[in-house]
């Protein structure tokens, strides 16, 4: 071989080339690992924490995308320009990228039931709790079957039936078999899983109150950014409130004429007894929010101007969820799932469920809402408690309401 012919053969310039790019990136780097020994270390912490960061990545990718995307083009014009067949079977390409997205799909089926699969819904406390999650489990295991047998079928014929130049397609546009089967069955699952959410809905919202087993009242009532839990008293009753009432000391706008307000008393959480009904009065003072016990399966809006009412009963209680997950700092929760406002993520109190013996234990220690402060300024007789025996506080209470009506009303 002649010196002229080596010098300009290609591959010759193939391995200068390759020289060249290792001899100057074999100095880029020494020189690099100097400045980096030499140079602060600098937190990236920031960096990859920032909005912009993400954004440049990602038209980096899309920058090496369309590069990718114009070498191969020019590889195929070049092929063309050169009269050979097409190098690349962009068909075939296509089809396997078809079954491979089909494998992965599936198997990120598998592993977000596997590993996401308990994080769906905690354990449901609730004897309502239960059909809500049958329902939902129904319609999950339906849905899945669906989802996972149509993407079989548009992947799989995706892949089978790709563009081939040795066969014909054949034409197929209509099958009234095939319209009725995909028509009625859909119409027969549908139909079956609205009936069984109606039953469900009908079986919470509209109950038979049981004269032998009434459900203890319990208002909640939102505002930003925390909530008022009130509590009947003796009677068993929460009494009225207006709005119009609400002052810096009687905060809850709490109407003393009605007597049964008188003994309603407050607390800084919620305990409940186990197998008893519970109705909660919701209601706010400000904004709407919602009140959500993801245990119990309960989440709906508190709205200003109006009482929202709902009822459940506790089937499992504090002590028995901390040994069924086992956690013995578990604790019931409910919060404010609206975004209502800059506090919005600290409205939530505890919820404790404990048997009868210990809420009636519980009950008697807590406080009630009428103080001596409100008493004063409604000119209302002074608590039970100062009254001499053989009073009848309630007869006084009624007396002082007919000589305080002006006050009431302003």
């Amino acid at each position: 071989m002649s010196l002229r012919k080596f010098i300009t053969s290609k591959t010759t310039a193939a391995l200068a080339v390759l020289f060249t790019v290792f001899a100057n990136t074999s100095v880029f780097a020494q020189d690099a690992a100097a400045g980096a020994a030499a140079a602060p270390k600098v937190d990236m912490g920031e960096v990859y924490k920032s909005v912009v960061f993400y954004i440049l990545v990602f038209l980096a990718i899309c920058l090496f995308i369309a590069i990718i995307g114009k070498a191969i083009r020019v590889y195929e014009l070049s092929r063309e320009a050169q009269g050979k067949p097409v190098g690349i079977n962009w068909n075939r390409v296509n089809s396997s990228l078809f079954a491979l997205f089909l494998v992965v799909g599936l198997y990120g089926v598998y592993w977000e039931y596997t590993v996401h699969g308990s994080m769906l819904l905690p354990d449901a406390a609730s004897v309502h709790g239960k059909r809500i999650d049958d329902m939902f489990n129904l319609t999950l295991i339906i849905t899945t079957i669906v989802f996972i047998a149509t993407h079989i079928l548009l992947f799989g014929f995706s892949y089978i039936y790709k563009y081939s130049a040795k066969r014909k397609a054949y034409y197929y546009p209509h099958n009234n078999t095939i319209e009725k089967i995909w028509t009625i069955v859909p119409a027969l699952v549908l139909t079956v899983l609205v009936l069984m959410g109606f039953l469900t809905w009908r079986s919470i919202f509209y109950k038979v109150e049981d004269p032998k087993n009434m459900p203890i009242q319990i208002e909640m009532t939102s505002e930003q950014f925390k909530w008022s839990i009130r509590y009947p008293g003796a009677d068993g009753i929460v009494g009225h409130k207006n709005y119009k009432l609400t002052t810096a000391s009687n905060t809850l706008g709490i109407d003393f004429k009605d007597l049964k307000s008188r003994d309603d008393q407050m607390a800084d959480e919620m305990v409940i007894p186990v197998g008893k009904p519970i109705k909660l009065l919701l209601t706010s003072k400000d904004v709407i929010h919602s009140f959500y016990m993801p245990h119990f399966r309960v989440q709906l809006n508190t709205v200003p101007g109006m009482q929202t009412v709902f009822e459940f009963t506790p089937t499992i209680t504090t002590a028995e969820m901390q040994q069924k997950t086992n956690d013995p700092n578990f604790e019931y929760l409910f919060y404010c799932a609206k975004i209502c406002g800059s506090g919005h993520y600290n409205m939530k109190k505890v919820v404790r469920v404990v048997s009868m013996a210990e809420y009636k234990t519980w009950l008697a220690e807590q406080q009630t809402y009428l103080n001596d402060d409100l008493r004063k300024q409604f000119n209302l007789p002074v608590a039970p408690s100062k009254v001499e025996a053989g009073t009848d506080s309630a007869a006084t209470d009624s007396a002082a309401v007919k000589t305080n009506q002006m006050a009431l009303n302003k």
